[in-house]
Formats: structure tokens, C-alpha cells, sequence
């Protein structure tokens, strides 16, 4: 095995802390809205980290490094443009805040106010198959990562018999994954998350430095030039021969960060949680803060592990690591192993031990939240809309517990047999697409259209998935199949949007009734809405800081703005430069070594900045819990006039 007794003792030590928080949740779950929502009660710094965390399961580790090890920093150089996007995004609240005025517990019961109870069902449904075929594989990808960074064997003796490894990892992290849901709902898991969320990004700052002293950059920029041409992973504007992680997949991943905002229901039980919709909005802003110690780790070691597997100080450590890549499975196996193996060779004590324990509680963060989301919508968005009676509080909380524990058992059994033959990424490309292919055009149009229709909704969504559906079966069928599951993306959500403006212009009726499905004017909830400036709207209100913004709000918005536009100006001197001229790769690396540092230095500002702000929101959450009053009719059935 590769870890010592203190490594398995931090690992132990953690797990242990996330069983007392999920004990301490379990007496405030007091009704349906507590369960699925935690009762609106999050603040933006618990919203912000504990969602940020529930996306980065040990799978999305995995697969980042799988596409960053292939295009390395190139791809990174274009997202600086993605900023800007991601920003107009936040900031405006762009679909997270009428999502939030709408007051549904899921995008499914907004849908029915939308459009129809049967438009619902159906996009319950479509949404839940998709879920499941894209949640199917990561207890699969991370239990692998355990074994073999762990070194743990792949079957051991018991009673005689000779017993698989594998599924026996995959069943012990599902079953702590299903006692945190049950005990605590959606109130355990953004708690957990949050105490996660600030020690993972502790633990990659730690391990990038150390990493850093493993390999130095004049070996990382010796190994990279020796990256195929055209295929730098250091100059972007020598990438055209990138296979899949190129340029036109960032392009169709812009588009798609517009489309698809709150269309993925991974995570669904974060959209309801926050106490307003302005809180729902700042957690996004500060989101875009949250990823750079994030991003920072998942760029930055899959090329040290290229220089590692490439320089020839490193020969010995990179035989070790192929020798054993050679004994596994097929080539989209050994691409998830590679870099965990390089890390289990030079992670020392007590560090090997932090990384296996931020990876272990990805893996049950990332399946509380996909298992609560999943069989949350199971329940709420194809189980009651066929009912005619409401559960009783007790029964409806029983039959949510029922549904996750359905999709426990078949994400189980799903990965025991699912031959993953594909990179992570594209694989989650086309099975999200089934749904979410449609459903951007959809949810966008409801909530910011009156025109739209409910017959334009069934067709967006139908063609959408119809789509992506195709696309599953010609790669099935037909072997290195030239469009990959990024492009069927790109099509589904091209065609969708097309059908939806057109058969909404076509199948004209009233307008439909935004105020009301928004609680605004005269249907506003005056407790959700405080006025803080009601000065017109001029200046610096002008970039989206509206009636409800305190001066910390704005310090906020202003830090998010300036770091992004510092991006933005230096990615458009760096293709000013490019274009009238050959930038040397030497250059290229001189910048991303700065870059590097720079988001070091910020890291570890925002670590402690979020850490403090997550801390007075538990207490303001806790608070909030103990005293409210329940409402139990608020459970997610919407109330025809």
C-alpha cells in the first residue's frame, strides 16, 4: 500500500468530523422544504463554497485532468475570454434570480407554472434518465482512483473466497453517501460541503507547492516542447492538431454556460436553498472568486505530470507509473489513472493522506448531492404530479428516501457494468445533453419571454433529446465516429433554440403573466425583498447593482469585475502580440509561470476570506433553522387557480 498509518489517520479524522456535522443537521430536517431546500435558509458564502465543492467530485478531478493533461495551459489562455461571459452572467443574475422569485423547489415545478403539469412529467422524466446515465459512472471512476492510489489489491481473501476490490470501495462510499442523505437532506449536504469546500482547497494550494519543489520550470518547459506540433500545451495559437480539447470545444462550451444555467440538475437542491433571491445571486458572483484555487490545481499538476512522464530526471518515477498503467483495462481507463499514479510517487507523508481525504470526501460530497438531486426530482416532478392527494409531511420525506435509495442501487450496478470506452468530459457532454440539450431554450424562454409557448416547450425538448440520443448510438455503432459528444452538444442546443422561437412565433396566444410567476409588483413577497439604495439607476448601478446592494456588496462586484477585466486585457495584448508576430514558447512559459503565481497569492486571500463569511453564515443558518416556522404545505405542488 502507499499510505502510511498518519495518512489513513487524517483521512480517518476527517470522515470522522463530516459524521458529527451530519448528526448535528439531522434534528432541523422538520419539513419537506428543510429536506430538499434547507429551508431557504444558506447564506451566500455557504451557497458559494458548498455548491462549488458538490461539482468537483473525485469524477470531475479525474476527467479536468484528463482534458489538461492533453491540452495543458492552452486552454486555460482561451477561458480568460469565458470570464467575461461567466461574469455578465452573475452579476446580472442571469436565470439563478427569477429561478429564485419563482419560489420552486425544483426547475421541473417551475416548469408546470410555466407551462403545463404534463410538460412537467416529461421533463421530469427526460431530466432524470439523463441524470442517471451521467451520475452511472462515477462511483466506477472513483473507486478506481482509490485502489490504485491507494495501491490497495484488486481482490483480497474472506472466508475462503477471493473478493473484488472494486465493488466493495464502490458500496462503502455509497452507503456513507446514503446515510448522510437520509439523515440530514439538502441541510447535511451543504454543510458538509462547505467544511470540505475550504479544506480542499487548503490541501491543493499544499500540494501544488510541493509539486512546484518536485519539478522546476525549466524541466516543465523542456518536457512540453516536446508536445507534438501543433500541439502545444503551452501556446494557444499552436493547438489546431488538439484532439477533442480544442478550440471549438471551449466554443461550444461559452455557448453552453449560457444555455444551460440551471438547466443541469445535478445540484438542483442549491438553486432553492438560499434565503433570497439577491443572496442566490452574490453566491455567484463570489463563485467566480471561488474557482481559482480550483482551477489553479486542476491546470497546473496535469502538466507538472507531463514533464514528470516526459523529462528524463523523472525516467524512474515514469516507468513505475507506465508499468503499472500497462496491467489496466483499456486507453480511456489508463488516460483517468494516470496522473493520481504520478502524484502517489512523490506526494509525501501526511500530504498523500490530506489528498486521499479530500478525494474521499469529493466522492461522498459529490454523491449526496447528485443522489438528493436525482431522486429529489423522481419524487417532486414525476411521483406528485400524478397524485391527486399531497403526501402527508412524514410520507413524503419516506418516499424521498425511497428514491435516493433507488439511485444508489442502479448508479451501483451501472458501473459495474457500463464498458467506459470514452474520456470523462465528452461522455458527460452527450448524456447531459438528453436533457439539457432542450432545456436551456426552455427555461430561458419561461422565464424572460412572455411569448413563449407551452407546444414550443414539447419541441424544444423533444428535438434536443432526440439529438443527443442519435448521437449516443452512431458512436455506439460506428467506431471513431467524427463527431464527438461535445459537437452533438453544440447541435442539440443550436436546433432547440430555433424550434422554440419558432413555434412560439407560430402558436401565438396572451402573453403570460411574468409578475405573478415572479412575485413582483403586485404579488411581491415583501420579506424576501430589502431595500438597501433606491436611487436611479445610474453609474456603477449601471453593472448590475440594484436596490437590494450594501457597500460590501459592491466591494464584491467591483473585485469581480477588475480581476476578470485584468484577464481580459492581457488575453487581448497577448493576441495582439501573437498575431503580429511568432511568440517564442519560451515567452509562453515565462507567462504562465507568472500567472501561476499570481493565482497562488489570490488563492490563499479568498481561502481565508470565504472561510471567515461561510462561518457567520452557518451560525445565521443555524439560527434560522432553530426558529422559523414551517409552512407544510410548502412541499413543491403548485396550486392551479
Amino acid at each position: 500500500m502507499n499510505l502510511t498509518l498518519i495518512d489513513w489517520l487524517i483521512v480517518v479524522v476527517c470522515i470522522a468530523v463530516l459524521f458529527f456535522v451530519v448528526r448535528l443537521s439531522k434534528s432541523f430536517v422538520k419539513s419537506v422544504v428543510d429536506f430538499l431546500s434547507a429551508g431557504r435558509t444558506a447564506g451566500r458564502y455557504m451557497i458559494t463554497v458548498s455548491q462549488g465543492m458538490a461539482a468537483i467530485g473525485a469524477i470531475t478531478i479525474v476527467g479536468q485532468w484528463e482534458m489538461n493533461y492533453v491540452a495543458g495551459f492552452a486552454l486555460r489562455w482561451w477561458e480568460f475570454t469565458m470570464a467575461v461571459v461567466l461574469l455578465i452572467i452573475t452579476v446580472s443574475g442571469w436565470v439563478i434570480y427569477r429561478f429564485r422569485q419563482t419560489r420552486a423547489l425544483t426547475i421541473a415545478q417551475f416548469l408546470e407554472i410555466r407551462y403545463s403539469r404534463n410538460f412537467r412529467i416529461f421533463a421530469g422524466i427526460l431530466a432524470f434518465i439523463s441524470g442517471l446515465l451521467n451520475f452511472g459512472i462515477f462511483p466506477a471512476v472513483s473507486a478506481r482512483f482509490i485502489i490504485y492510489f491507494c495501491g490497495f489489491p484488486l481482490e483480497f481473501p474472506f472466508l475462503g473466497l477471493s473478493i473484488p476490490t472494486f465493488p466493495v470501495v464502490m458500496a462503502s462510499f455509497l452507503l456513507i453517501s446514503l446515510y448522510f442523505v437520509f439523515s440530514g437532506g439538502q441541510i447535511a449536504v451543504i454543510i458538509t460541503e462547505f467544511i470540505q469546500g475550504i479544506f480542499s482547497n487548503l490541501t491543493f494550494l499544499v500540494i501544488i507547492i510541493i509539486c512546484l519543489f518536485v519539478v522546476n520550470w525549466d524541466q516543465v518547459y523542456q518536457a512540453v516542447i516536446t508536445a507534438p506540433k501543433d500541439a502545444s500545451l503551452i501556446n494557444p495559437y499552436k493547438t489546431s492538431a488538439v484532439p477533442d480539447f480544442n478550440f471549438w470545444y471551449f466554443l461550444i462550451n461559452v455557448i453552453g454556460v449560457i444555455y444551460v444555467k440551471l438547466s443541469w440538475q445535478g445540484s438542483q437542491g442549491f438553486n432553492s436553498s438560499a434565503k433570497s433571491a439577491h443572496e442566490a445571486k452574490m453566491g455567484e458572483v463570489l463563485g467566480n472568486l471561488r474557482d481559482i484555487p480550483k482551477w489553479l490545481f486542476l491546470v497546473l499538476i496535469p502538466v507538472l505530470a507531463y514533464a514528470i512522464l516526459h523529462h528524463p530526471d523523472f525516467a524512474t518515477t515514469a516507468a513505475s507509473v507506465n508499468q503499472t498503467l500497462s496491467g489496466v483495462g483499456n486507453d480511456a481507463i489508463q488516460s483517468q489513472l494516470r496522473i493520481p499514479l504520478v502524484l502517489s510517487k512523490i506526494l509525501p507523508v501526511g500530504v498523500m493522506g490530506a489528498f486521499l481525504a479530500v478525494m474521499v470526501m469529493a466522492t461522498i460530497g459529490t454523491h449526496n448531492s447528485y443522489m438528493h438531486s436525482w431522486g429529489s426530482i423522481f419524487i417532486q416532478d414525476v411521483i406528485m404530479p400524478f397524485r391527486k392527494k399531497a403526501f402527508e409531511p412524514e410520507q413524503h420525506l419516506r418516499v424521498l428516501r425511497i428514491s435516493i435509495l433507488g439511485v444508489c442501487i442502479f448508479i451501483f450496478v451501472f458501473s459495474l457494468v457500463f464498458p467506459m470506452t470514452d474520456y470523462i468530459f465528452l461522455y458527460f457532454a452527450i448524456t447531459a445533453a438528453i436533457f439539457v440539450g432542450g432545456s436551456g431554450a426552455v427555461i430561458i424562454g419561461g422565464l424572460y419571454w412572455k411569448k413563449g409557448t407551452t407546444a414550443a416547450a414539447w419541441s424544444a425538448l423533444i428535438v434536443g433529446s432526440v439529438v443527443s440520443v442519435a448521437g449516443i448510438i452512431l458512436q455506439q455503432m460506428i467506431k471513431d465516429f467524427p463527431i464527438n459528444g461535445q459537437y452533438f452538444w453544440g447541435i442539440s442546443m443550436g436546433v432547440s433554440t430555433l424550434v422554440y422561437i419558432i413555434v412560439s412565433l407560430l402558436n401565438r396566444k396572451d402573453d403570460f403573466n411574468m409578475d405573478k410567476m415572479l412575485h413582483r409588483g403586485a404579488y411581491e413577497i415583501k420579506e424576501e425583498t430589502v431595500v438597501v439604495d433606491v436611487v436611479p439607476i445610474k453609474g456603477l448601478k449601471m453593472l448590475g447593482m440594484g436596490k437590494e446592494f450594501t457597500k460590501g456588496d459592491k466591494f464584491i462586484y467591483l473585485t469581480a469585475y477588475s480581476w476578470t477585466f485584468i484577464w481580459v486585457v492581457v488575453f487581448i495584448i497577448g493576441t495582439i502580440l501573437n498575431l503580429s508576430g511568432d511568440v517564442p514558447d519560451s515567452s509562453w512559459m515565462s507567462f504562465w509561470k507568472i500567472f501561476v503565481y499570481i493565482n497562488l497569492a489570490a488563492s490563499f486571500v479568498i481561502i481565508i476570506w470565504f472561510a471567515f463569511g461561510g462561518i457567520k453564515d452557518f451560525k445565521e443558518m443555524m439560527h434560522r433553522l432553530r426558529t422559523m416556522v414551517r409552512d407544510h404545505k410548502d412541499d413543491g405542488t403548485v396550486k392551479h387557480n
